[in-house]
């Protein structure tokens, strides 16, 4: 089975959803590690529905450029990489869910995040979604990751965390908001569903893929190795959702071809 038929899945639970009294959209969350193909997914699910459903990314709630800046200066300097639990506006994903939960008629800017400057698109350049779907879709590498053990934050798994993290503040930090707003934000959703990779060493490569891809070339050796440091601020919880540490229902295994070996619901 190729990831391409996982759309169906969804659109299942989806159905199931639908069935309640509430007219409320279904709200689904998918997550996945970087690579993995969750917005791939979500893409094809919308366009295949088109007006139905809405769709947006974590990725494109990130914090502001000048927000992460100052979180940097008044946390820790990691805070600066967008990613990992603090850097998103929660409360701007919040309000989008909430529009599109409005009744018909309503107007619903979806959020963008212009990757090349590092920072949030003008609003004026957002998508609007009119109506109210009939689903909202959005997919977060860290989507239901359960709160990290505080007794296992005190090694570095990595250099990154061995070397710019010695006092361990950054990981404790990202934890916290993972273990308490994430908590909160994951408990809204109506059903989680996690592509699982089959190592954290394919997520590396699929990462790379993704670059080489946007460029249309290889990588330098420079930019191999910012995508090393890069990778290593997301793979303590990745590791520990690859884990099983998550709290999706439904659970897309994959190769590292990224075909689906089964799915499994618990």
């Amino acid at each position: 089975m190729s990831i391409t038929d996982v759309p169906t899945l969804i659109y299942n639970v989806i159905t199931k959803i639908r069935t309640r009294p509430s007219r409320r959209p279904a709200l689904i969350g998918v997550g996945g590690a970087q690579g993995s193909g969750k917005s791939t997914v979500c893409w094809l699910l919308e366009a295949a529905n088109r007006g139905r459903f809405a769709h947006f990314s974590l990725d494109d709630v990130y914090l502001t450029r000048a927000e992460r800046e100052a979180l940097a200066t008044e946390v820790h300097p990691l805070c600066t990489t967008r990613g990992p639990p603090s850097t998103h506006d929660l409360d701007l994903a919040d309000r989008t869910i909430a529009s599109l939960e409005t009744p018909a008629g309503a107007k619903t800017p979806l959020p963008r995040f212009d990757k090349a400057r590092d920072d949030r698109a003008p609003e004026e350049t957002w998508h609007v979604f009119r109506g109210l779907p009939e689903a909202i879709l959005v997919d977060a590498w860290c989507m239901g990751a359960k709160p990290l053990e505080a007794g296992d934050l005190s090694e570095p798994i990595n250099a990154l965390e061995r070397n710019e993290d010695t006092d361990g503040v950054w990981r404790r930090f990202t934890a916290e908001r993972l273990g308490e707003e994430y908590q909160t934000f994951f408990e809204g959703f109506d059903a989680l569903i996690y592509l699982q990779a089959p190592s954290w060493d394919i997520v590396r490569v699929w990462r790379g893929q993704q670059e080489e891809q946007m460029l249309g070339r290889a990588l330098t050796a420079d930019e191999a190795a910012a995508l090393d440091r890069f990778v290593m601020h997301y793979e303590r919880i990745t590791r520990s959702m690859l884990a099983g540490n998550h709290s999706a229902k439904w659970i897309v295994h994959l190769d590292e071809a990224r075909n689906v070996t089964r799915i499994e619901e618990r």
